[in-house]
């Protein structure tokens, strides 16, 4: 087992549709490129462990057809390196011939998809099957951004059990090649903020839905008001029990993730905005895992650089401290994440326009040079490994040693 903490990061692989075009943030940050440089940098910093995922619109040609042979080049370079992946396996979109979310097959020829990974790469033992199940929904079904580019309840619905469900289906296939996987869910933890008293109706709504994803995902009933709301927007009863029928939560972490943008202040008539960081990573994660008393890990987070160059740094120490907080409050904080590597292209419109804007959020720029934030998470990294695992309030993840599984 690995007796520590575990410090991350991830590499950007998004992959959405937009307007009828293909957006990869792993061509745009020129990872296809550089990819053994990149794990080269994970290691720099004195990580074990990264967030990473193959292409999945390159990798997955039709059901049972795959092309391996970038991914197989890749992984067996994290292998020799020994850099622990937490395989991120859907990020945001699907390949052409899936079509979008609102295809009912996607779960189960997904699901497909995920026992051959776990199949052609048993010595992984980490996943996270589909990245950011809400954001997914969210963007995609009811804001009209991504991939349906729908703008409704119903089709933020209709994206919502179809994604969760590929993620169940998802666990059930890894976990028959991979008994002793382990599933770190990262999910985005939002909270909204009533700005007057006739917003507290629809704050209130928007802090239950904020929940779906995981209370789907992990069997938990719903509230009457959410329930109606699944039912009135589509979702059928026998669709809500296959949820419930699972029980899957003993072999899952839940990784939150935290950015600037996620509290929202909410208008009389539901309008949103962003409302800055009020209360912060360590108050919010408390009420997920009070929700539903899981072992947590940090999952995402970044912050632009900034003008002074010293922005991202006070963001790293702030949300590291969020996190020290959540531990020593005795709530099991198993990990930490800067996401992502490199800075990222196009995220200052969420991906919607093509306009090739770098965003600097990354540890590296886009000529992997280190930035002040990767420097100073390095020393984060140096200073607290070695203390942590012996001055715990929580759990050790049982990752076992790359190359070892049963």
């Amino acid at each position: 087992m690995y007796p520590q903490f575990i410090f991350a990061t991830g590499i950007e692989n998004s992959y959405p549709t937009v307007a009828g075009r293909r957006v990869d943030q792993m061509e745009a940050c020129g990872h296809y490129r550089h990819w053994r440089e990149d794990f080269a940098l994970v290691r720099e910093l004195g990580l074990s462990f990264l967030r990473y995922g193959p292409p999945l619109h390159r990798v997955w040609q039709g059901d049972g057809r795959h092309d391996w042979e970038w991914t197989d080049q890749a992984f067996a370079e994290l292998l020799r390196l020994g850099i622990v992946p937490i395989v991120d396996l859907c990020h945001f979109g699907v390949p052409d011939w899936v079509g979008d979310f609102r295809n009912p097959d996607f779960p189960a020829l997904f699901a497909r998809y995920a026992g051959a990974f776990a199949e052609r790469f048993p010595w992984v033992q980490l996943y996270t099957p589909v990245n950011e199940i809400f954001i997914c929904a969210q963007f995609s079904g009811r804001y009209g951004w991504w991939n349906e580019g729908e703008r409704t309840d119903r089709g933020f619905v209709t994206a919502l059990k179809h994604l969760v469900k590929a993620n169940v289906l998802a666990m059930e296939a890894i976990l028959e090649r991979r008994p002793d996987a382990l599933f770190i869910q990262s999910e985005s933890s939002e909270y909204f903020h009533a700005v007057n008293p006739a917003a507290i109706a629809p704050a209130e709504a928007m802090n239950q839905q904020r929940f779906l994803s995981l209370d789907l995902n992990y069997g938990r009933r719903v509230d009457s008001g959410m329930y109606e709301f699944l039912l009135d927007n589509g979702m059928t009863r026998d669709e809500y029990h296959f949820f419930l029928g699972r029980h899957l939560r003993r072999h899952c972490v839940l990784g939150t993730d935290y950015y600037v943008t996620n509290e929202h202040l909410v208008e009389a008539d539901g309008r949103t905005r962003a409302a800055g960081d009020i209360f912060g990573y360590a108050e919010i994660t408390r009420q997920y895992h009070e929700r539903y008393r899981m072992p947590v890990m940090h999952t995402e987070t970044n912050l632009l650089e900034g003008p002074t160059g010293g922005e991202a740094v006070a963001w790293l120490r702030k949300q590291w401290a969020n996190a020290l907080r959540i531990r020593n409050a005795g709530i099991p904080m198993l990990g930490f994440t800067w996401y992502s590597l490199t800075d990222q292209v196009d995220w200052d419109t969420t991906l919607r326009e093509a306009n090739g804007n770098v965003n600097p959020l990354g540890l590296y720029d886009l000529d992997r040079k280190i930035r002040a934030v990767g420097r100073e998470y390095r020393r984060i990294v140096e200073e607290w490994s070695s203390v942590l695992p012996t001055h715990s309030h929580s759990l050790v993840l049982p990752v076992r040693p790359l190359g070892e599984h049963g």
